[in-house]
């Protein structure tokens, strides 16, 4: 018996850590995604015959599907089992991954971008339910959280050099090649299903809908307002003020509300909320906008991101020692100091031409812009929810996340498209001016409400 019993006890071991890594390529194959598309805009430009705001679309169709299904699909993912939905995201993200690399005209290449979305929002959610039924004790649990998390600054890191290379080799078609084998590789990891409890939670559709029509049309009124095209500008942004305040009277009367009860007059976690759609707007904005105004191989563009890149795949763990020393408003407000610094700083180098150091070193602050706001703001906004509605936190927070990011990539597709051929600094200024109120919310006097979790020490006014 002692010379069996060890064997199995490994293998027990092993297995769990072995889907653990499935589960992790499935958000690294997600997060690559973004990040490799980007330095493949001036190809996909070439290519199918189209401009700017046509390759703008591209970013902003998939961030706006990923941003109106996350709530959507952790809903689901509890009625249906995270398996079966984490599964069906891995084949459904693949299997549209292969159709946008065939996409013969800009408009198709939207459609499978829209539908990639989807598959994503199915993915991130499940992932991190699968990840608490693998580890049921909270320490393992958060340490392999943490492995999870980490990928995105690896994928963060890794997708604007491999798009470059990638481009190099085989055009831009290969940068969505690419997710299929990962996506087999994490099928093969986690072939043996993972039992998670299920939960009969309702679903309800039409609060999403909304969102996503409210986020598209919104979205269409700031690229005829970039055109100047302002008619049409007017009335989409009149359509889109009327949607988005028919969604919120839908999603109050819903009995699967995508911002529970518990949440709508807590102004600390909506706080936050805003905070991560200004974080991902700025980020999106130099990662959309570097490889078109450079002018450069979409190699160049990717080793130009490098000093930007590899800060958010390596600072977080500082971050993380300074939330548990100082609380999260600190590292949250330093990096609301960095970013406007940053992209002042890119404005700079992309208006004179031939400071290479200019532009690394804003790049420079912009990863620890990224990586020191980021990491802290799912434990403020965590930390300020009643804890009924905790669970909720992450995807509303994912969610306004990825609202900033289709805002961003429609604003900067209409500023660089309106100022080519000049210096490309308008859509960093614009960058900066929101990151500044971003700074500005962050140091303004909160009024947060008493929670058994608050964090030892905080005051009204959060950490000292």
């Amino acid at each position: 018996m002692s010379a069996t019993a060890p064997p199995d006890a490994q293998r027990n071991r092993i297995q769990p850590a072995t889907r653990l890594v499935g589960i992790s390529l499935a958000y690294f194959m997600v997060l690559l995604d973004t990040t490799v598309l980007a330095v493949a805009e001036p190809s996909i430009m070439t290519s199918l015959h189209t401009g700017v705001v046509g390759v703008g679309w591209t970013t902003t169709v998939y961030t706006m599907a990923l941003a109106s299904a996350l709530v959507f699909a952790g809903s689901l993912a509890d009625r249906l089992g995270a398996y079966r939905v984490f599964l069906a995201g891995v084949i459904g993200f693949g299997a549209a991954s292969l159709a946008c690399a065939f996409a013969p005209t800009i408009a198709l290449l939207l459609v499978f971008r829209a539908v990639l979305g989807l598959f994503a929002a199915a993915i991130i959610p499940s992932s991190l339910a699968l990840i608490a039924g693998l580890y049921p004790e909270p320490g393992a649990r958060g340490r392999a959280i943490s492995a999870w998390a980490a990928i995105s600054g690896v994928a963060m890191a890794a997708g604007p050099v491999l798009g470059g290379w990638l481009i190099a080799v085989d055009g831009w078609r290969a940068v969505f090649v690419i997710n299929l084998p990962i996506a087999l590789v994490v099928l093969l990891l986690c072939r043996t299903p993972i039992a998670i409890t299920r939960r009969a939670r309702t679903l309800s559709w039409l609060p999403h809908l909304g969102l996503a029509a409210t986020l598209a049309v919104a979205t269409f009124a700031v690229t005829q307002a970039g055109q100047q095209r302002w008619a049409p500008a007017v009335l989409g942004g009149l359509v889109a003020l009327g949607l988005g305040y028919g969604t919120t009277l839908i999603d109050r009367a819903s009995p699967a509300p995508i911002v529970p009860a518990a949440l709508r007059r807590n102004g600390a976690v909506w706080r936050a909320f805003g905070w991560g759609a200004v974080v991902n707007y700025a980020l999106t904005t130099v990662i959309f906008s570097i490889p078109l105004v450079l002018h450069t191989t979409a190699a160049g563009a990717g080793a130009s991101l490098l000093p930007m890149t590899l800060v958010v795949a390596l600072n977080p763990l500082i971050t993380g020692r300074l939330v548990g020393a100082y609380g999260p408003l600190r590292p949250i407000r330093m990096g609301f100091v960095a970013f406007p610094a940053g992209l002042a700083l890119i404005a700079v180098a992309t208006t004179v031409h031939g400071q290479p150091f200019v532009l690394g070193l804003g790049l420079l602050l912009c990863g620890l812009g990224v990586s020191w706001t980021l990491p802290a703001l799912v434990g403020f906004a965590v930390s300020q929810a009643d804890p009924a509605a905790a669970g909720s936190v992450g995807g509303l927070l994912n969610a306004t996340r990825q609202v900033g990011a289709t805002i961003a990539a429609a604003v900067s597709s209409v500023t660089v498209s309106h100022h080519a051929g000049d210096s490309g600094a308008a859509p960093f200024l614009i960058a900066a001016i929101v990151c500044t109120l971003g700074l500005v919310t962050a140091v303004v006097p909160m009024s947060i409400p008493a929670s058994p979790v608050r964090r030892k020490g905080e005051s009204e006014r959060g950490p000292r």
